[in-house]
């Protein structure tokens, strides 16, 4: 399962660099799939998808800081829990029940971000 950023966000920043992955945006910030990770040109993700990863993406959000669901592995692989949520001072770094993903398929994720890990 992803974290999702929820509209109660203050902008404030804290999370953006807790993220091992570098899933999490300011709010209309395109983002790509190489920033942050092993990847570059094109890849094929876990899921099937195909991307090129230096590729700019549209931002998920215009307004507020948010977290890219394919990026996202919920720190699996690094630390014992989300560190957005640890360091969110309003608590809106929260589950997302749309993006809802095993531990293994999380870590696959990392592992497949990350080649070194």
């Amino acid at each position: 399962m992803a974290i999702v950023i929820t509209d109660e966000c203050i902008n404030c920043g804290a999370c953006e660099p807790e993220c091992p992955n570098t899933a999490i945006y300011e709010g209309a910030d395109d983002w790509r799939y190489a920033d942050g990770t092993d990847l570059e040109g094109d890849v094929v993700l876990p899921g099937g998808k195909e991307a090129n990863a230096n590729e700019a993406q549209e931002p998920l959000s215009d307004e507020i800081y948010y977290i890219v669901p394919d990026k996202c592995t919920e720190c699996k692989g690094f630390h014992e829990e989300p560190q957005c949520a640890a360091v969110c001072p309003v608590d809106c770094c929260v589950p997302d029940d749309e993006h809802v993903e095993s531990d293994e398929k999380l870590l696959e994720k990392q592992r497949f971000m990350h080649h070194d890990a």
